[in-house]
């Protein structure tokens, strides 16, 4: 997938990459390489890539699906008003696992990932006071 300029990554396992924000995680010991986060709307991205790389991790582990390693891309375009036109998202699994295994977690991922499910539903978003 060719990212635009608000396009992000997040990797981990035998698929981390060697340069970026490095985050803890829970699924693995050295953590995810995630970025770039150099302004909001890499932020909104970079939290569906998140969600997707957790939520891979998990339900890998759910289902009994073995997985080395995690790239996740996602990236998104907006209006003249700022609104977003959408967010897409790839993701590459390093995995010995069947294509219809991999295929079923694919699937059951896109389904559960919070945050995808919360912008897909929409939400209000109100200043305090």
């Amino acid at each position: 997938m060719e990212l635009s300029s608000f396009g992000v990554t997040a990797t981990a396992g035998t698929l981390r990459a060697e340069e970026g924000i490095v985050l803890q995680h829970s699924w693995t010991d050295e953590g995810v390489v995630a970025g770039p986060a150099t302004n909001g709307a890499q932020l909104l991205h970079l939290s569906v890539a998140l969600c997707i790389l957790n939520d891979t991790y998990r339900e890998a582990a759910r289902l009994g699906i073995e997985v080395d390693g995690v790239a996740v891309e996602a990236d998104g375009a907006f209006d003249d008003d700022w609104g977003s036109t959408g967010i897409v998202y790839s993701v590459t699994l390093d995995s010995a696992a069947s294509t219809d295994d991999v295929g079923r977690l694919r699937a059951v991922v896109d389904q559960v990932a919070e945050i995808p499910r919360a912008v897909r539903a929409g939400a209000s978003v109100t200043p305090l006071g």
